[in-house]
């Protein structure tokens, strides 16, 4: 990330689900053309999200850039999502999302971060890969393949 960038979390609340939603969509939105269809976060219900998981918001400044959406387990922190708005990505702020979800896992005392991905979403697996993740299985969906990843951390 460029050390001029300030980024901050915070918390959602269930007044925040429209502005996830529009994150979200313009950030996935690009995968479009790729796979045939709206990927799945694009149509998940992000009032219950707000309600059921824990969606840490990015800020720089006043704007909302990007959103982690992670589901605590006994076992390791789950990442239901991750989004970056278009006009935002290229700027190491998806690092940072990661950084954020992997702080959040050792505080709560877990030793693995887990996540899935749709295997066309090359640059995804690529950042996934580099900031240390693993591909543990890939199986077929909707006419693709679903790729689960896992991070081993050091507590």
């Amino acid at each position: 990330m460029p050390p001029n960038l300030f980024v901050e979390f915070r918390a959602a609340k269930s007044k925040d689900a429209g502005i996830i939603r529009d994150v979200v969509r313009s950030a996935y939105a690009k995968w479009i053309p790729i796979i045939g269809r709206e990927p799945r976060p694009m149509n998940a219900d992000y009032e219950l999200a707000v309600q059921e998981h824990q969606i840490d918001l990015m800020y720089i400044g006043s704007r909302m850039v990007g959103l982690i959406e992670t589901i605590l387990h006994d076992d390791h922190l789950w990442i239901e999502n991750i989004a970056v708005g278009p006009n935002n990505q290229g700027k190491g702020l998806g690092r940072e999302l990661l950084a954020h979800a992997e702080r959040k896992a050792i505080g709560a005392g877990r030793a693995e971060v887990r996540l899935l991905t749709n295997a066309a979403f090359e640059a995804n697996v690529a950042l996934y890969e580099k900031t240390g993740y693993l591909i543990v299985e890939r199986e077929p969906f909707l006419g693709g393949t679903t790729v689960y990843m896992s991070k081993k951390l050091n507590r």
